[in-house]
């Protein structure tokens, strides 16, 4: 018997290993991963001010050539900093003052020390030459890298996209969300026979002695680093103008020769609405100076500023379906309109960590069906946004591992939008509402922000006590279950399956045909009920929470 309960014990101990092992792998982060997530002093110490990006793209041998020089202000005294290229890119040299400096590689972050101490408050620079073979996406955009194709009539048709996987997969520059450069001067030599667009305003085409013509983009608004990228092909262009709430937008369109006859009745439909709708919800555009752009690209869709990217083949919808199944989603082009709400959250308001991601995706989200809103009313877009529940999953908190390059769950999205829809709910103000998703944008305007920052606005602005509720959402898998028996005209009810301390308030069927507050805490409570059986008892929808009949 001794020999079989000692047995027991080393199986359950080897299984209850594994699985520890398991679930450890789940978040093994490397010191790679420290290296491009996390803000060490040889990051902190420099603020980036401007960068010249020039780079050749040699179609023909999938291999880029090039520099980057950073111009910076010292937010502290010190010698050595730190860059990120990824390691497959060879650096030919780092110049400082006309002069090579010494540079170490560890996985993809290069560190440069100076000759001498570089003193807090003072502006400098430096170039770095590179060259390779950047890495070719699988599956772009959701796998990042260079993206290689070839548009209907066989013409090269190449572009990048790199969110979350890194700006520094492609080029030199200070890999991390925090730090938005100021300006950019994005320099990018294509063959002659062929066009490229980048973000920002074009200043001028230089023809090249080797058979290429070198466009020269301005990006006048701070812009984070994935957002940076081009388009090369054989483009069509046409412009057209939108007054808005700061004045006259320039609208640039840039679609491929082929497909520029069915583009300018689809774009012509869908941008000015979304603009019209998107200003009233979340306020002017952020990037008037250096004006909006659709560019047709060879995936499906980027949120890159000033120039977004455009793959949804002219069809309403994602790719022609709806993804809420209310029928409401076929009544946009859902690249379009997701993709260019970006504008407003993610790249005016960016998250300084990539774990803070939601700020992104929540109310990006969100976005599309305030768009239905502005244009079909409320309960279409209510229709909308508690259609897209069944795609959230639940599976890890929506926040990710932070000071890691981590992102957190896909549920980012339908159930960030949900809790931000619920939140709605409780303001129970959809004027305080709109003025709060506008004074996000205007009191964060062009910068970086935490989640405690998004929270607290929220909350002050709102005058609620939201921090349980971003707690239950954003950082467990848990949907909030309203546990309750209804007996004798009395209801009674709690909250389960929630953090510590959680006491939404909700709204619930107390009498037919309306439904009023009640105050659940995670103990029980009774109240009272009228001509409302237990079978006919429910939750307002418009609320992200389970029901259940308690026993």
């Amino acid at each position: 018997m001794k020999r079989i309960f000692f047995s027991t014990i080393f199986l359950l101990f080897i299984l209850l290993h594994a699985n520890a092992q398991l679930l450890q792998g789940h978040h093994n982060f490397s010191r790679a991963d420290t290296l491009r997530g996390m803000l060490t002093p040889l990051r902190t110490c420099y603020d980036i001010n401007y960068y010249h990006l020039d780079v050749k793209v040699d179609i023909e041998n999938k291999s880029i050539t090039g520099s980057n020089e950073f111009n910076f202000t010292a937010t502290t005294d010190f010698n050595k900093l730190q860059f990120d290229l990824f390691s497959n890119l060879k650096i030919e040299k780092v110049i400082y003052k006309g002069a090579e400096l010494p540079f170490k590689r560890e996985f993809n972050a290069v560190f440069i020390t100076f000759p001498s101490l570089i003193k807090k408050g003072s502006k400098d620079k430096f170039e770095v030459y590179y060259s390779g073979n950047p890495v070719i996406a699988r599956r772009p955009p959701w796998d990042g890298g260079f993206i290689f194709s070839k548009d209907t009539a066989g013409d090269p048709w190449v572009s990048v996209a790199c969110q979350g996987f890194g700006a520094s997969s492609w080029w030199p520059t200070k890999d991390h969300q925090s730090d938005e450069v100021d300006s950019v001067l994005i320099s990018i030599s294509v063959p002659k026979d062929l066009q490229e667009v980048s973000n920002g305003r074009l200043r001028n085409v230089v023809d090249k002695p080797d058979g290429y013509k070198q466009y020269n983009w301005f990006v006048a608004n701070p812009i984070n680093n994935y957002n940076i990228t081009f388009y090369i092909g054989k483009y069509a262009h046409w412009t057209d103008l939108y007054k808005g709430e700061d004045g006259d937008l320039t609208l640039d369109y840039w679609s491929l020769k082929a497909d520029s006859a069915k583009a300018r009745p689809h774009w012509d439909a869908d941008v000015k609405p979304m603009l019209k709708a998107f200003e009233h919800w979340f306020g002017p555009y952020p990037f008037y100076k250096d004006g909006y752009k659709l560019v047709e690209a060879p995936h499906l869709g980027m949120e890159h500023q000033s120039a977004v990217a455009y793959g949804n083949q002219f069809k309403m919808g994602y790719l022609g379906s709806d993804l809420s199944g209310s029928g409401w989603g076929l009544k946009f082009d859902f690249i379009t309109i997701h993709e260019s709400g970006h504008e407003w959250f993610g790249n005016n308001i960016t998250s300084k960590d990539l774990a803070d991601m939601w700020i992104h995706e929540s109310f990006t989200n969100y976005s599309e069906a305030l768009f239905v809103e502005f244009f079909y009313g409320k309960k279409a877009s209510t229709e909308y946004v508690t259609g897209i529940r069944h795609k959230i999953q639940n599976d890890v908190p929506i926040i990710g591992n932070y000071d890691v390059n981590s992102e957190g769950s896909g549920d980012m999205y339908y159930k960030g939008a949900n809790m931000i829809h619920t939140i709605r709910q409780l303001i129970q103000d959809d004027e305080k509402f709109r003025q709060i998703l506008r004074g996000l944008n205007k009191t964060f305007y062009h910068q970086t922000v935490t989640t405690a920052q998004v929270e607290n606005y929220i909350s002050k602005k709102s005058g609620l006590k939201l921090s349980k509720i971003f707690d239950q959402y954003l950082r467990t898998t848990q949907v909030p279950v309203l546990s309750y028996q209804l007996k004798d005209g009395k209801l009674t009810y709690r909250w389960t399956d929630v953090v510590k301390g959680f006491d939404m308030p909700v709204k619930v069927s107390l009498s037919p045909d309306t439904f009023s507050f009640i105050y659940p805490t995670e103990n029980w409570k009774t109240t009272t009920v009228k001509g409302i059986s237990e079978n006919d008892f429910k939750a307002d929808p418009n609320f992200y929470i389970l029901v259940k009949k308690s026993k």
